[in-house]
């Protein structure tokens, strides 16, 4: 079982033909409304590829709120243990321009009310993952941490938005999910002699005893394990929203290693959802589900190894 402490928005997204620059207005045509936020991005992530997955966190009470959550109901994310608090639900703007890139900003809402007590009788154990972001209160986060770590549970962090993880909190970790910006961020705080994101994963893997993953765009995926280095491959795909990437990436790895699988082999799953995220416009909408991530991740696995013609269930 998958549980994420995290946030769920409603976003506002708009298709430009480029991002605006400082003080500057770009036209949309127009503009759409879907679910969004990092933790619930993850949850839908984890439950497509084919987890058991509760969702912690909060929603407002205004008319954003059951949008927030339609995706999640569909595809039978536990919502128990959602509160709805007074106030509006988080909101994310998102500008998305031609290439696929985008300008994010969000608005915390109901999520700054998030608290890590939704996750108190939940029942979890040493099989189980517990996942974590950073767009609910840094307090609230560590709570959680401590919570799964006193049951037994393994923690993923993913470290985004950028910016420093305290040493309390980083030594209840086990796996550790950043981009090759949000890594170099870590890497001031927790290790500043490193100084590129191959070498800080490294440090981070061998100070901490985690797992330190950097998900490189484009290039794939790396890891530092127990002093070993793994490397994943991305599909070739046309981009269309990069939007939910990440988040498809972290729940599809979580799913994987709550299915025992190994680091490589998961990580060819995490790249292949990665990577079909960014062919749909939106972020839950583009969220992939398990039968097409397990082809696509046979391919990449080939790529790897040419003697390997599936992924072991």
């Amino acid at each position: 079982m998958i549980v994420v402490f995290g946030s769920l928005n409603i976003d506002l997204v708009c298709r430009v033909q480029r991002l605006p620059a400082a003080g500057e207005t770009v036209l949309a045509p127009d503009y759409g409304a879907v679910p969004g936020g990092k933790g619930a991005n993850q949850a839908l992530a984890a439950r497509r590829a084919g987890a058991d997955v509760v969702m912690v966190g909060a929603v407002g009470t205004d008319g954003f709120a059951d949008l927030a959550l339609e995706a999640l109901v569909a595809d039978g994310v536990d919502l128990t243990r959602v509160a709805r608090v007074d106030g509006p639900t988080g909101a994310a703007f998102i500008a998305v321009d031609a290439r696929g890139q985008n300008q994010i900003i969000v608005a915390a809402g109901a999520n700054g009310r998030a608290s890590a007590e939704g996750l108190e009788g939940l029942a979890i154990g040493p099989d189980d993952w517990l996942m974590l972001q950073w767009e609910v209160p840094e307090t609230e986060i560590l709570k959680a941490a401590r919570w799964a770590r006193a049951a037994g549970a393994r923690v993923m962090l993913n470290r985004a938005p950028a910016g420093p993880v305290s040493h309390e909190l980083i030594a209840l970790v086990d796996a550790v999910v950043v981009n090759e910006h949000e890594v170099m961020a870590l890497g001031e705080s927790l290790v500043p002699e490193a100084g590129d994101p191959d070498s800080v994963a490294a440090a981070l893997s061998e100070r901490y005893g985690l797992m330190a993953v950097v998900t490189l765009g484009a290039a794939g995926a790396l890891a530092w394990d127990r002093g070993i280095r793994h490397d994943a491959p991305s599909l070739e795909v046309d981009v269309v929203d990069t939007t939910a990437a990440g988040d498809t990436f972290c729940g599809a790895l979580a799913a994987a290693f709550d299915r025992s699988r190994g680091v490589e082999t998961a990580l060819d799953f995490a790249c292949a959802a990665g990577s079909l995220a960014c062919t749909q416009f939106g972020a839950q909408p583009s969220v992939p589900h398990r039968a097409l991530i397990e082809q696509k991740a046979a391919e990449l696995s080939v790529r790897r190894n040419p003697d390997s013609r599936r992924i072991p269930t």
